[in-house]
């Protein structure tokens, strides 16, 4: 007979798969298409805004989950509240664009709600020492979510890609949880958003129906960014580890993000200029670019991010050693380089 976590994340996949169907059908009957122009890797119009079943399916079990006993008040405050906040602020923005600066601020109050209830960034683990960042915590955390959050926003830009992270990243973190006799509530958590993730690429694998739009992409990061600092308070070295899991996002974002600052550009405008579209258009397949990056989570950073939990001690060495390779190889495929 099947637990209540297990009946959760069967529904949470099943409900995902048919909620996207739903949500595809309503956009082609009302135009809500994003259609191809200069900036794009896609070739015909396509439906978007299919993250929000992602969105409503993750919220739901996490209420559930609560109810039944197996999540507490203060992480389902903080994921609820700042998930609504920052999904809906996204599907806003996938109907009518807003201005960078009104999203940026629903992402900085979303952030900050969660580190307020789940009581700051908890002490973390260099060497044989560990660090209590007490209010200096507080900043560094509201930035590293704000910047997870938009992490998955720059990647959602090929079939696949960002849904097959988020399942990677929630079933990966969900398993290094119970490894290291974690929280079973976060384990939970883990577990249904990586089905919720699952359901919508169904219809999101190369070549995608429906793309996910930024109340997906945003409300993934946002929810994996609390995931990773609600362990970090049962893990010292967690924190490490969930970063090196999203090091291939981490490394390719990043270096963009840099040289195109390096240059003058306006870096929140629309571009194609990550390390993952320069190799989709050099391959001409997304799905081949996708199962790239998948082969690189599954044999490189997440034996690096079981060793991590494993020796907290060594947690900051062994994230060094995984993501700098991965760094040269973002570099090397093309992250932020101009585009003529």
């Amino acid at each position: 007979m099947l637990s209540d976590v297990e009946m959760i994340v069967a529904g949470s996949f099943a409900a995902s798969a048919l909620l996207t169907g739903a949500v595809r059908r309503i956009s082609l009957s009302r135009g809500i298409l994003d259609r191809p122009n200069e900036r794009s890797s896609h070739e015909s119009p396509t439906p978007r805004g299919g993250g929000l079943a992602i969105a409503v399916v993750s919220m739901l079990a996490i209420l559930i989950l609560y109810v039944i006993g197996s999540l507490d008040r203060h992480a389902m405050v903080a994921l609820v509240g700042g998930g609504i906040a920052v999904a809906g602020v996204g599907f806003v923005d996938d109907r009518r664009p807003l201005a960078a600066w009104v999203r940026l601020l629903v992402h900085l109050g979303a952030a900050l709600w969660a580190l307020m209830w789940l009581g700051g960034l908890p002490i973390l683990s260099f060497g044989h020492s560990l660090l209590a960042l007490g209010a200096m915590g507080y900043l560094l955390g509201v930035f590293g979510t704000t910047w997870a959050l938009n992490l998955f926003n720059f990647m959602d830009g090929i079939d696949g890609l960002a849904a097959s992270e988020a399942v990677f990243m929630a079933w990966a973190g969900a398993w290094l949880t119970f490894r290291w006799g974690g929280g079973g509530a976060l384990i939970g958590v883990g577990l249904a958003l990586g089905a919720a993730s699952l359901g919508f690429l169904l219809w999101n694998w190369p070549p995608a129906k429906i793309f996910m739009g930024d109340v997906g992409s945003g409300y993934l990061g946002y929810v994996i960014a609390v995931l990773a600092i609600a362990s970090a308070r049962q893990n010292s070295a967690a924190l490490f580890a969930w970063l090196i899991l999203g090091g291939v996002f981490f490394s390719d974002a990043t270096m963009t993000l840099i040289r195109r600052l390096l240059r003058g550009e306006r870096v929140y405008q629309a571009h194609r200029t990550h390390g993952y579209q320069w190799l989709a258009r050099r391959w001409r397949s997304h799905g081949r670019t996708t199962l790239t990056v998948m082969t690189i989570n599954l044999l490189w950073l997440l034996p690096w991010a079981a060793a991590a939990v494993s020796n907290p001690p060594r947690a900051a060495r062994f994230a060094i050693a995984a993501l700098t390779p991965v760094a040269m190889l973002a570099y090397l495929a093309g992250a932020g380089r101009r585009e003529s």
